[in-house]
């Protein structure tokens, strides 16, 4: 069996690799380009274990080492540089400080999402991101309203509120701006994947798929 202590960066990995039968140990650095990784772990003989730390970079490692049927773990990075007194922080040190922790049966492994939620979760984010968005152009286009002396409200986004705002009487700054807005609100409702529907019923027709949230 390999055992394997891979402190993963963007660009390269360093490894400290332990055959468990001969006590072998190997220190390498594979460097991220083309197939080196692939063809690396794909011609190791099996059984295989891998220990990395978590870091931001790490969804494609876990897909190929899911691809190639070996097991990986993931470490809390907290708990393992407690499990090494040296503060300084060094490649090959934190591979050895894996592999040690793997072969000692010590590594301390975190739950990790199945890709199916993790798929939901950058979802919501989208989504979350597309309402920031809308609010913002309603705000601004809220601003400019209340600027000039209209008082819509929500009815602001009914077709009579945009006519209403569309003939105040604006300087060129802020009639591009709002015009600007209109056009980012509608984009935020219109090219929003996440979004379902078409309308609320609420004569907010001209926004498709608006939440009654936004009322």
């Amino acid at each position: 069996m390999r055992i394997i202590g891979c402190d993963l960066h963007a660009r390269q990995q360093t490894l400290a690799m332990l055959d468990t039968e001969t006590g072998e140990v190997v220190n390498l650095t594979l460097m991220h380009e083309g197939n080196n990784v692939r063809e690396f772990y794909s011609k190791l003989p099996r059984p295989v274990l891998v220990g990395i730390e978590a870091t931001g970079s790490m969804p494609w490692f876990l897909n190929l080492m899911e691809e190639l049927g070996i097991e990986c773990r993931v470490g809390h990075p907290a708990q393992i540089r407690a499990a090494e007194p040296r503060k300084q922080k060094h490649d090959r040190r934190d591979a050895d400080l894996i592999l040690k922790l793997l072969a000692q049966n010590r590594f301390p492994a975190i739950w990790l999402p199945s890709k199916e939620l993790l798929d939901l979760r950058a979802l919501l984010l989208h989504r979350h991101q597309w309402v920031r968005m809308r609010v913002r152009m309603q705000n601004a286009l809220q601003a400019i309203a209340l600027a000039n002396g209209l008082r819509r409200g929500p009815a602001l986004w009914s077709y009579d509120g945009q006519a209403k705002i569309a003939f105040l009487p604006l300087l060129p700054h802020a009639a591009a701006s709002s015009g600007a807005s209109w056009k980012s609100l509608r984009s935020t409702t219109v090219d929003d994947p996440s979004r379902s529907g078409a309308g609320d019923g609420t004569g907010d027709r001209s926004i498709p798929g608006r939440s009654a949230a936004f009322h």
